[in-house]
């Protein structure tokens, strides 16, 4: 992924940190306790950085454009999250890694990552529960990174405006004990 583009490189390094802070602070909450042990946390920190991965299968006339993708060229940037839970699970079936396992975790952070709350997201329009926790956990904090950054498309948001705007999605895109943990 950083051969392809650098401040992807960053962007999953920093998105992952932020998965972790999620991950310890909702371990005890009443929804996600059963799943957040230790080592599944672990598991998902560890897996969070292939959300992504799917970009590599990007045309750079694509990935690198300025300024905002056409019609077309956003259903091509949308498949990375298919490309990248294709990718994944071809490595699974070639190591024997099954459900529960860090492959399992990196494909569904890789395919349900842009999936929403209400069901509008890609690309599965999956909605509520039925998005994987470490795809809605993904979410936030991938979406949290994308608007505080600089892209080739646009200059960063400061991290109020960021917040606000994330809050306006909440229950929306957002899980909303999840953004509310993020926000706090």
């Amino acid at each position: 992924i950083e051969a392809r583009d650098n401040e992807t490189g960053n962007h999953i390094r920093r998105t992952q940190h932020y998965v972790l802070e999620l991950c310890e602070q909702l371990r005890t909450h009443p929804r996600f306790a059963a799943e957040l042990t230790a080592e599944n946390i672990q598991l998902i920190f560890k897996s969070a950085p292939l959300h992504d991965i799917g970009k590599v299968a990007i045309p750079d006339s694509v990935l690198h454009k300025p300024g905002r993708l056409t019609a077309d060229e956003w259903i091509v940037m949308q498949r990375h999250a298919e490309f990248g839970a294709a990718a994944i699970a071809s490595a699974q079936g070639s190591v024997g890694d099954g459900n529960g396992s860090f492959l399992e975790y990196a494909r569904q952070i890789a395919l349900t990552h842009h999936e929403r709350w209400d069901g509008s997201g890609y690309p599965q329009r999956l909605a509520g529960e039925a998005i994987p926790l470490a795809g809605r956990l993904m979410a936030v904090a991938d979406v949290y990174d994308a608007l505080i950054s600089k892209r080739v498309y646009k200059q960063p948001f400061t991290r109020e405006t960021a917040l606000d705007l994330m809050r306006t999605e909440r229950a929306l895109h957002f899980d909303p004990d999840i953004l509310d943990c993020m926000l706090s």
